[in-house]
């Protein structure tokens, strides 16, 4: 009779094991996204991210990088889509992040908006006025920066860190005079305003920013074959919007179908698209971006961004090098 339980006891725990494993095997990867309009977000739309990879994935949609670095934090997403500042910021406070692919660097994508009839004309006009950028985000971090670049503190020019959309609600109300803003709050904040500076801009006078998809050091250790693939799949669509614009213009399905992802209309996806400052991944494996440890590119933008974000009080240190935040390996041999 002993036996015989025991026997069945050990049935029914290896039974047991062999569920747990295939709900394991069974449970989907989280990728964190934002709003911006990028090529990739074509593949999350058309599920080829799944089928590239053989892999169910759970897409989750946030409002900024500083939302995805926390969910990273907290253990509820794997792979997530950010800008430089947020990254810099959680990779000083220790969080084992690795950015793997480049999305775009500084171009036309992200910028301050200044409303119509605030006065502002100039860069010099700014001083006074109140402003707006999402919290620890990239475009934060590049208001701040011009403004110091102006000689003025946050006592010269009011910052105002709230969420983006609480930022259209408040230049709507013209409680504020300006916003530095990305896609779909870019868009809605030109209707009412225009462009005082872009994030080129900012990057030329010193405070270039990126933004790229990074994931945890442990899942970049245990999935390099996932990250390689979900990398060629990104290459894949920014070839095509590359080489095929009439694919990506607004009346294509491909712009349908990321507004209907992101919001806003096909027309507005489209033209969000050509804001774009994009890499080649041919190029992105170099010492110049990912590749070359501390003295990738990223690296050094990641410690110069720290660097400003310690000044500002945002961050209580600064690491001695980023390079372990970075890793060339998912692009490496993509052409």
């Amino acid at each position: 009779m002993n036996i015989t339980r025991r026997v069945f006891n050990t049935a029914i725990a290896a039974l047991l094991l062999a569920g747990a494993g295939a709900n394991a095997a069974d449970k989907p990867i989280v990728v964190g996204y934002q709003s911006d309009a990028l090529p990739s977000s074509l593949a999350i739309a058309n599920g080829e991210f799944e089928k590239a990879t053989g892999k169910k994935i759970d897409f989750r949609k946030f409002n900024s990088g500083a939302d995805v670095i926390a969910a990273i934090a907290g253990g509820d997403v794997q792979v997530g889509y950010v800008g430089s500042s947020p990254l810099a910021a959680a990779a000083s406070r220790g969080l084992d992040v690795k950015a793997f692919y480049l999305a775009s660097i500084s171009g036309t994508d992200e910028a301050l908006v200044v409303r119509n009839g605030a006065g502002i004309n100039s860069v010099a006009d700014l001083k006074g006025k109140k402003l707006a950028a999402a919290p620890v985000s990239t475009d934060h971090y590049q208001l701040l920066a011009l403004i110091k670049s102006q000689g003025w503190t946050e006592k010269d020019v009011k910052v105002f860190a709230i969420p983006q959309p609480d930022i259209v609600a408040a230049y709507n109300r013209g409680d504020i005079d300006g916003g530095f803003v990305w896609d779909p709050a870019l868009t809605e904040l030109k209707k009412n305003g225009k462009v005082l500076v872009t994030s080129k801009d900012v990057a030329d006078k010193g405070a270039p920013t990126f933004s790229a998809w990074i994931a945890t050091g442990s899942f970049a250790k245990e999935h390099p074959e996932f990250l390689k693939t979900f990398s060629a799949v990104i290459d894949k669509a920014s070839l095509s919007f590359q080489n095929d614009k009439a694919a990506w213009n607004k009346d294509s399905e491909n712009a349908r179908l990321l507004a209907k992802l992101l919001g806003g209309t096909p027309a507005d996806q489209a033209a969000g698209l050509q804001n774009l400052n994009l890499v080649p991944v041919a190029a992105q494996a170099s010492p110049t971006w990912l590749g070359g440890g501390e003295n990738s590119g990223i690296a050094r933008i990641l410690k110069e961004t720290a660097v400003f974000l310690k000044e500002q009080k945002k961050i209580s240190d600064v690491l001695p090098s980023y390079a372990a935040f970075v890793t060339p390996t998912a692009v490496a041999g993509l052409k």
